[in-house]
């Protein structure tokens, strides 16, 4: 069932505490007892299964026998946590369209004081365990579910954005809840999906947002043609999840790799040549 306002509103609050003790149990269950739901909520047997039931059918939770009988919160049903949280504070005030997917991300329009974007991270949605190896911030040796890291990486996003707006062209930072970034709306596409007409122009203006994070103390570990908006010859850097600090072991070898994957489109599309070795140089001094 596609997210959609009319089913966070219709949202009953015995579910929502269904969800809420889902969410919590799940720090120790992979599949949560339905004895240990019941315990937490103390609701009737019928009422349980009334709600349980509701909650299957639109797609929040879902249930299994394997390894064992139990229920396990699913990402719509954490997107409705969030998206209520975020309601109840006014934080926003409509949902509006899906406007953009990623490996790991889902992004939504949305009313707030005014346009907003909602960005939903979904980190493990396609392979978790790659996830856990490619991300230092999520705990190895500890249970780490899907839900804890898509909170993390929003978590470590929000925090990057808060360090860099008043410095670097990225999105305004509003509020955040769970794993659900509300942000200022940016106009435009991205870079891969557009011809410019003075790429030369808008290759520097993207070498100098990348030098202004760096001397804020970030390296964005992630930097290509598809995580830089283009308007008006504008750019905006987005999707911050996986940065790192200059003082990072790794720091100069992950700054090359993403001034590297620049460098690499613009020679290709567009024919510049850059020397990675100046542009490198250009960044940390």
């Amino acid at each position: 069932m596609p997210l959609s306002a009319d089913t966070i509103r219709t949202l009953h609050p015995y579910e929502v505490k269904i969800l809420l003790a889902l969410e919590q149990l799940m720090k120790h269950y992979q599949w949560v007892p339905l004895e240990i739901i019941k315990k937490a909520t103390k609701f009737s047997d019928s009422e349980l299964d009334f709600r349980l039931r509701r909650l299957i059918a639109r797609d929040m939770i879902r249930y299994d026998v394997v390894p064992y009988e139990g229920y396990s919160l699913i990402f719509n049903g954490y997107d409705s946590m969030a998206l209520h949280a975020l309601a109840k504070k006014k934080t926003i005030s409509s949902l509006g369209c899906l406007i953009g997917e990623g490996k790991e991300s889902r992004v939504f329009e949305a009313l707030g004081l005014g346009p907003v974007a909602l960005k939903f991270h979904r980190v493990g949605q396609r392979s978790f365990q790659s996830a856990r190896v490619n991300r230092e911030y999520m705990p190895g040796s500890t249970h780490c579910s899907w839900l804890y890291a898509s909170r993390l990486s929003a978590e470590r996003e929000f925090a990057a954005l808060k360090i860099l707006h008043e410095s670097v062209n990225v999105p305004l930072p509003i509020d955040h809840n769970r794993h659900v970034i509300v942000m200022s709306f940016i106009p435009g596409v991205n870079l891969n999906k557009c011809t410019l007409e003075a790429p030369e122009e808008v290759f520097d203006e993207i070498i100098r947002n990348i030098r202004a994070a760096y001397l804020c103390g970030v390296i964005h570990a992630d930097m290509s043609e598809f995580n830089i908006m283009v308007s008006d010859g504008e750019v905006t850097l987005i999707d911050w999840p996986q940065w790192i600090e200059p003082a990072h072991p790794n720091a100069i070898p992950i700054l090359e790799n993403d001034l590297g994957n620049l460098i690499a489109y613009f020679k290709r599309k567009y024919n510049l040549s850059y020397a990675l070795e100046e542009i490198v140089q250009c960044v940390i001094t």
